[in-house]
C-alpha cells in the first residue's frame, strides 16, 4: 500500500468570502481523503511571516502577507494516501487558467493571486506548515473510512 501522509490546506480569504469553503471540502472528502483537522482563523504577522518565509525578500512578498490577512482563512489538514501529491492534483495547477479542467482552480479561479486554495508542495512543507497552525492535540489521527474499508480487503 502506498504512503499515509498528512498535508496542509488552507482555503484562502477569496475563497471564504465565495462561500466555496463547502464545496472545497467535499472534494477532498469526496476522493476518499480525511479531514484530520480543521478551523477557521485570521492569520497573525508571525503565522504570515512564517508560512511564506521562503518568499521573504522577493517582491511579491509585502502582497502574500497582506493578502493572506485580508480576511479569514479555513486551514485543515488533510490525510490520506500520497496526500500531499493527490491534494495538489484535486487543486489544480497555480495559475488557474492552466489548471485542468475540473480542479479546484480551474473550477473556482480566474488569476494567480486569487486562486481559492493553498497546499503544501512537500511532506517537508507540509510538516512546517501543520505546525505553524495547529497544535498536534487538535489533529485527529483516527482512520478514515476508506483506509477501514482496505482493512477488510487485505485478507491473507
Amino acid at each position: 500500500m502506498t504512503e499515509r501522509e498528512r498535508t496542509f490546506v488552507a482555503i484562502k480569504p477569496d475563497g471564504v468570502q465565495r462561500g466555496l469553503i463547502g464545496d472545497i471540502v467535499k472534494r477532498f472528502e469526496q476522493k476518499g481523503y480525511k479531514i484530520s483537522a480543521m478551523k477557521m482563523l485570521k492569520v497573525t504577522d508571525e503565522q504570515a511571516r512564517a508560512h511564506y518565509a521562503e518568499h521573504e525578500g522577493k517582491p511579491f512578498y509585502p502582497r502574500l502577507i497582506k493578502y493572506i490577512q485580508s480576511g479569514p482563512v479555513v486551514a485543515m489538514v488533510v490525510e490520506g494516501v500520497n496526500a500531499v501529491a493527490g491534494v495538489r492534483h484535486l487543486m489544480g495547477a497555480t495559475k488557474p487558467d492552466e489548471a485542468d479542467v475540473g480542479t479546484i482552480r480551474a473550477d473556482y479561479a480566474q488569476e494567480m493571486g486569487y486562486n481559492v486554495v493553498h497546499g503544501s508542495d512537500s511532506v517537508e512543507s507540509a510538516q512546517r506548515e501543520i505546525k505553524i497552525y495547529f497544535n498536534e492535540n487538535e489533529i485527529y489521527s483516527g482512520k478514515s473510512a476508506y483506509e477501514l474499508g482496505n482493512e477488510y480487503l487485505n485478507v491473507d
